[in-house]
């Protein structure tokens, strides 16, 4: 690698988009799906987190989005009308709305949709502000194009409205069959999305866009099948129930013999995983279960820039 050139990668704006899909079982539908993630070399498929046990898969990919017009001169490696990145997403979403059927699925994991959630994160040069206009546009892109309601969240939406917020008012935390959910979720008759339609169809669900600071998606199994005491630990560990800060917490069944702890950390400069390792191991013992290592479902907002550095200087 040059460094005039490496020097230029790392000063790109880019923004990372993680894709959550509500089925790891339908092979067909995800062949689709990975094809069109594949459509833009400028926007590389960068992460992918299958749990068949929670019936879902996770994606990130990541591409430039434009420098200020007076020095795009100077950075002709941006599109200027096109964003490879929007247009990547855009495809992935109308794959998988064409390809799943939300009234077919079955997982231990909570859904909206077929398209359940997209985040936008800014990383390089790129600010909170390009990834929230970027996330906005695809909401209504996808309102528009697809037809499908689109909730918008974080940055994206004009009240900072947070993620939980929209899924609490949706149900999204309530299961209908004993730890599982299955089929299309029970949404209010009459929606109010910031974009699209004010029906959902049964097939698809609703999607909901947004756009934050970097969250750690962090991981502890628990063996055992109590979700009551479950969901006392998680409680004890969100910052909701009083435990840790900028911590978001649940328990779902993950297979036949165990649970998780599933945790988004929000700033693990205040919260880390081992933080929530070591709390969750101590809840663990007062409540007489047995808790395991826990894992991340994804990387860094470090580790994910310079793997896009590495994809996209490799097409220069």
């Amino acid at each position: 690698m040059r460094m005039a050139a490496a020097g230029e990668l790392r000063r790109l704006a880019l923004a990372c988009c993680k894709l959550y899909i509500s089925d790891s079982k339908n092979v067909k539908a995800l062949e689709t799906i990975e094809r069109a993630a594949r459509s833009q070399r400028l926007a590389p498929l960068l992460h992918i987190f299958e749990d068949k046990e929670y019936n879902r898969v996770g994606y990130t990919l990541a591409g430039p989005i434009p420098f200020p017009a007076h020095d795009q001169k100077k950075h002709p490696f941006v599109p200027e009308k096109t964003l490879p990145i929007r247009s990547a997403v855009m495809a992935m979403v109308k794959a998988a709305v064409d390809s799943i059927d939300l009234q077919e699925h079955v997982g231990s994991h909570p859904r909206l949709g077929v398209v359940d959630h997209l985040c936008f994160h800014a990383i390089g040069s790129a600010s909170l502000e390009q990834a929230a206009s970027l996330a906005r546009t695809v909401a209504a892109d996808i309102a528009s194009d697809l037809q499908v309601p689109t909730f918008v969240y974080g940055a994206a939406h004009e009240d900072r409205r947070p993620l939980d917020a929209i899924r609490r008012e949706l149900g999204y935390f309530r299961c209908n069959s004993l730890g599982h959910w299955e089929g299309t979720p029970e949404l209010p008759s009459e929606l109010s999305p910031d974009f699209g339609p004010s029906i959902a169809s049964p097939k698809t669900g609703v999607v909901v866009v947004g756009a934050c600071p970097w969250v750690m998606n962090y991981n502890v199994p628990i063996q055992s099948t109590d979700l009551v005491t479950g969901r006392k630990i998680a409680k004890k560990v969100s910052e909701r129930g009083g435990g840790l800060a900028d911590v978001q917490a649940m328990a779902l069944l993950h297979g036949e013999a165990r649970m998780e702890i599933a945790c988004n950390l929000l700033d693990v400069q205040k919260s880390s995983p081992q933080m929530v390792q070591n709390l969750v191991a101590s809840l663990g013992e007062s409540a007489g279960v047995d808790v395991g290592q826990g894992y991340l479902t994804g990387q860094s907002d470090e580790e994910i820039f310079e793997l896009a550095l590495e994809k996209l200087f490799t097409f220069q």
